[in-house]
């Protein structure tokens, strides 16, 4: 848990930077930029929860072949 909302965190300083980066341009740009970090963060916390999941699974295994 502390790793995901560590990434969280980090995935949200950058978006924050990057609005900031960009603020200065109007309306439309703006909107589609945000759009496509909106989503590159969607698929990026997929991909965390799914990688998570996998490596728990996986170190489980472990434990049961180590008799724990």
């Amino acid at each position: 848990m502390e790793v995901q909302e560590a990434m969280l965190s980090n995935m949200s300083e950058f978006v924050l930077r990057l609005v900031a980066r960009f603020r200065s341009e109007a309306g439309q740009a703006l909107t589609e930029y945000g759009l496509i970090l909106a989503l590159i963060a969607v698929v990026c916390m997929a991909a965390v929860g799914v990688i998570g999941l996998a490596i728990s699974g996986f170190l489980g295994q472990i434990a049961t072949a180590l008799g724990g």
